[in-house]
């Protein structure tokens, strides 16, 4: 047993130490110190970027309670915009002025919020309209794979299905609604981002072009109206493929789109001068992704080609949307965005030839594959 006379002289001497050591504010009654932010700003800096999930959620919300189109005609004291949304008034103002610091929204006077032109990007259906891509990326089943990320880091495997019980796919045919939201999402980044990247590639000469996996038709509604002679072919589920008629029509272009229900992985309409594949392989992962470039090459002419357009990651630190957006594709499916070299080896495994890459200054590019 410890003679109880060193043990206290040992405790004392400590306790001397650390009275020593201890900075004034830290004596008891006082307020810890305040941790001094680096002169470089990397503490601001790691609380903005940890800001940015609460930012999100609350675009969410204000797309989800329609708040930027409520202001459309003006601007509107919390209590009326609560009565005509259905929200609680004192939790609406603060998730409006909470957005208003960011320039979403503007408090024009105490408790009265109006739109500001980023703001008018949440209302449906005006030009440059991302309300259906905001509400996609708050879909709560969605966040909560994404919270589950550190599963797929441990596992290497998706955690969306690890969360719910059902892969993305499966859940998405089981919840029309969100099915619905996913595709409309889907149709914005169709036109914002893939159709400026077919500009920068010539469809003159071309009679027909498959679009696999093409949803409900938003790239081919911006691609044919640029090429009259073209005729095009839809390929996507059978489910999926009913909501294009519509698009199209809307486009103009529905008499020249034949409507193919199938699966990718089994077969693709033969014959066509070049296979679109839109956002479609970083679903997948790679053995699936040859499968499916196999299905098409059985399928190809000598002198057709695939059109693959996709995020193509940059080697190195640079920055790039397509190494945030992977993260969502670990927690969601089993496959990942890819750099132009991995993307030749998908190709060369599927007997293609890696013929070509167009990037482009947003966060995707162009690459052409021939046998």
């Amino acid at each position: 047993m410890q003679n109880p006379e060193v043990r206290e002289e040992h405790v004392s001497a400590n306790a001397r130490e650390v009275t020593a050591e201890r900075p004034p504010s830290a004596e008891p009654g006082n307020p810890p110190a305040a941790v001094p932010e680096s002169a470089d700003g990397r503490v601001q800096r790691m609380m903005d970027l940890l800001h940015g999930a609460l930012v999100m959620q609350l675009l969410a919300v204000a797309a989800e309670f329609d708040i930027a189109e409520l202001l459309a005609d003006g601007p509107l004291p919390v209590p009326e915009l609560a009565r005509r949304c259905g929200a609680h008034p004192q939790s609406l103002h603060r998730v409006l002025r909470a957005l208003a610091g960011q320039e979403v929204f503007q408090e024009v006077e105490p408790g009265v919020f109006a739109l500001t032109p980023l703001a008018q990007t949440l209302r449906a259906g005006v030009p440059g309209s991302v309300r259906a891509w905001i509400r996609f990326w708050g879909m709560p089943e969605k966040l909560q794979a994404i919270n589950s990320l550190s599963y797929s880091v441990r596992t290497g495997r998706p955690a969306f299905p690890h969360v719910h019980g059902t892969d993305w796919w499966s859940h998405l045919a089981a919840h029309p609604d969100q099915a619905e939201l996913f595709n409309d999402s889907m149709g914005i980044l169709a036109r914002r981002v893939h159709a400026a990247t077919l500009e920068s590639c010539d469809l003159t000469g071309v009679v027909r072009v498959v679009d696999i996996g093409g949803g409900h038709g938003h790239l081919l509604a911006t691609i044919l109206p640029r090429y009259p002679e073209l005729r095009a072919t839809l390929l996507d589920q059978p489910s999926v493929v009913t909501g294009a008629k519509a698009v199209l029509e809307a486009a103009g272009v529905a008499d020249r789109v034949d409507l193919v229900g199938g699966n990718f992985f089994e077969s693709v309409p033969p014959g066509a001068d070049a296979y679109l594949l839109s956002m479609i392989l970083h679903d997948w992962d790679d053995e699936q992704c040859v499968a499916v470039l196999r299905t098409i090459r059985r399928a190809m002419a000598p002198d057709a080609r695939v059109m693959v357009v996709e995020a193509i990651v940059p080697e190195g630190n640079t920055p790039h949307d397509g190494k945030l957006r992977d993260a969502i594709m670990m927690a969601l499916h089993p496959g990942r965005e890819r750099t132009e070299a991995e993307f030749a080896a998908l190709f060369a495994a599927a007997g293609l030839r890696h013929a070509a890459t167009t990037a482009l200054s947003s966060s995707t590019g162009l690459l052409i594959a021939r046998i």
